[in-house]
């Protein structure tokens, strides 16, 4: 410990024990609670400070590189997350229009083929039926209400206006007599089908009229004229149609036109059927010369006699439809469910396999296949051309199904003929893939960028705080060094930030910002473990004032901790202050003892005077602060003196 003795003259440091006295004329005690002569210096050479700020300067550029590296790696990456994101939905959504689109069309196609059958079954029961009452027999057979049940079927195909025909077998012998019966009854089934379906294109009288009397084709030999059928063998009139009349619109009579000359299809698919005895489609290709739209054309037997088990049943009649396929892919999807191209492919793997042409509509092919390309929009379906039109970017995520497979056995078939597979091919489009497409990357994008930025910012107004702080701090290093230069002679300043200087790393309570300078430093230049030889210096006219509190031993036995605390606390502060206002220096405080000089660090003449006065001071304001803590500390708080011993 220090020791602060007093001899008359002189005040030197020496190592002694902790006690205050102020009959004996020495004091000694512990420097904590000195004074305060300023803030630790470093007297820090100048090129170190432009080295430390050059690094600083390339820490700076280093993290803003490093911010910007970032901020361009995490916006990039999250752009792609979010366009990969809006892929995926794309894609999923995508999965379940074809997946809807293929359900849809496969369920319509097998409920039309269900219902024809059913059709051409019912008109098979409704003519045995017939016979059995009126000794009628085919092809000498009326279906009664046959626009009611063929506009029923039509119904049921899911496509809107198809042409519904019946064409009974009619044999070479039966022709004059099929004349006479079809001008018979062609009467009553028009005038049912004028009722039923409302029909007021043309009256009866009209709808006679354009009937043409006997079996006959349109020659095109003969500038398309009516020509009878003058071939042997069976011929197949068209008797009953629905609609009445019109033919795509057209007010057309196809009454007792022969089926099979009426197409180079329909020969073949007439012939398919009979050797099949099983429906058969064909495939009416794109004619941009006459603007024919592609369809099929369906051929169902209808057989003799109710018994639909019976094998060897005789086909007395055909029922066929015609149908185009920009109505059947209509009403596939919802209203805002757009941009499904849907491509048709018609083929026959057979004649593929086996490299041989292809009869199709009136022409014969090699391609082996017939390829029309739809894009179904909603309820609505737009018909895009012949071949496969498809955006050929979506491959890869084609949907493909059978659509109509009859399962016909090929090879019953002549050489040249084939029912063909139709299969559906479901693509996106650029326009379903744009409806998913948002700002959402670009939003993400520039929230990342504005985040790193804001974080940027950040990081300069720390930066420029952190700079700012240490210009303060440089600042106040000034100031006190001017405050040092002032308080200790220029040598003595020297010798301090000298030893300090070559001590400072070997220090381990020294603080970033400089602590407080305690008595060991100030005096010694360093801690006084290192060895360092102290520093002192003789004054040899000072006053010491020493102040302890009568009967502070009773007083504090009985109080708590923190109340002594509070008392002495309290008391100290306002010596505190009256020695600033003096200008006498404090030296330290030991238990209820308090330590100050005059005459230091600057010498004074008048410096007895000026402890004088100062202890003078601590005694009145002893007594205006035990009287406020007489609240607090109890009454007896008051009764504390202040005995003071002043020393020259």
């Amino acid at each position: 410990m220090r020791t602060i003795t007093s001899k008359k003259s002189q005040i030197t440091r020496q190592s002694s024990n902790a006690s205050c006295s102020g009959g004996s004329g020495s004091w000694s005690g512990s420097p904590q609670g000195k004074g305060i002569p300023g803030p630790r210096q470093v007297n820090v050479p100048p090129i170190v400070g432009k080295r430390e700020e050059s690094n600083v300067i390339r820490a700076r550029g280093l993290v803003a590189l490093i911010l910007l590296l970032a901020a361009t790696g995490v916006a990039t990456a999250t752009n792609l997350l979010v366009k990969q994101q809006e892929r995926r939905d794309f894609e999923n959504q995508f999965n379940a229009y074809a997946s809807e689109v293929v359900t849809v069309t496969r369920s319509k196609a097998s409920q039309f083929f269900d219902a024809l059958d059913s059709f051409a079954s019912s008109i098979g029961a409704q003519a045995a039926v017939e016979h059995a009452a009126h000794n009628t027999s085919w092809p000498f057979y009326r279906i009664p209400e046959w626009s009611v049940q063929a506009k029923k079927l039509a119904q049921l195909t899911g496509v809107n206006d198809p042409i519904v025909a019946m064409a009974p077998i009619v044999q070479e012998n039966e022709r004059d007599q099929w004349i006479s019966f079809a001008a018979e009854q062609n009467p009553v089934w028009y005038q049912e089908s004028i009722e039923h379906e409302g029909y007021t294109e043309m009256t009866l009288v009209e709808l006679l009229e354009r009937t043409i009397p006997f079996v006959h084709f349109y020659d095109p030999d003969n500038n398309f004229q009516p020509t009878p059928v003058s071939r042997p063998g069976e011929v197949f009139p068209v008797f009953q149609q629905y609609p009445i009349g019109l033919v795509q619109g057209v007010p057309i009579m196809t009454t007792n036109i022969d089926v099979l000359l009426a197409s180079r299809q329909s020969e073949e698919l007439y012939h398919i059927t009979k050797i099949t005895r099983r429906p058969t489609i064909g495939f009416i290709q794109y004619d941009p010369d006459d603007s024919a739209i592609p369809g099929s054309q369906i051929i169902q037997p209808i057989f003799e006699g109710a018994d639909t088990e019976a094998e060897d049943r005789k086909v007395v009649a055909y029922a066929g439809i015609a149908l185009h396929w920009l109505d059947y892919f209509k009403n596939l999807l919802t209203e805002g469910e757009d941009g499904i191209v849907v491509v048709l492919e018609s083929a026959c793997p057979k004649l593929i396999q086996e490299g041989v042409p292809i009869s199709f509509s009136h022409v014969v092919t090699e391609s082996k296949r017939n390829i029309i390309t739809y894009q179904v929009d909603g309820p609505n379906a737009i018909f895009l051309g012949e071949d496969d039109l498809h955006d050929h970017n979506y491959d890869a995520l084609v949907v493909s199904e059978p659509f109509i497979d009859l399962d016909i056995d090929q090879s019953q078939l002549p050489e040249g003929s084939c029912v063909p597979v139709l299969t559906l091919h479901v693509y996106p489009s650029a326009e379903l893939e744009d409806s998913f497409k948002t700002n959402n990357d670009i939003f993400y994008t520039v929230v990342v960028i504005v985040i790193f930025a804001f974080t940027s910012l950040v990081f300069l107004l720390y930066d420029f705080s952190v700079g700012r702080r240490q210009r303060t701090v440089m600042d106040r290093i000034a100031q006190q060094d001017r405050i040092v230069s002032d308080v200790f002679p220029t040598a003595i300043r020297d010798r301090l930030y000298e030893n300090q200087a070559k001590n400072i790393m070997h220090t381990s309570d020294v603080e970033e910002d400089g602590g407080p300078l305690g008595l060991d430093e100030a005096f010694y230049g360093t801690s006084k473990t290192n060895g360092s030889a102290p520093l002192a210096d003789l004054f040899p006219s000072v006053t010491v004032v020493f102040a302890d509190l009568v009967g502070f031993t009773a007083w504090s036995s009985a109080r708590e901790p923190h109340q002594v605390f509070i008392l002495l606390e309290t008391i100290y502060g306002a010596f505190d202050k009256l020695a600033y206002r003096h200008g006498v220096f404090k030296v330290e405080t030991v238990g209820d003892c308090y330590v100050a000089a005059a005459g230091l660090p600057e010498p004074t003449d008048d410096h007895p005077v000026v402890a004088c006065r100062f202890a003078r001071d601590c005694l009145k304001k002893l007594k205006d602060v035990t009287l406020k803590l007489e609240v607090s500390l109890g009454p007896d708080t008051s009764d504390l003196e202040l005995r003071t011993g002043i020393h020259r």
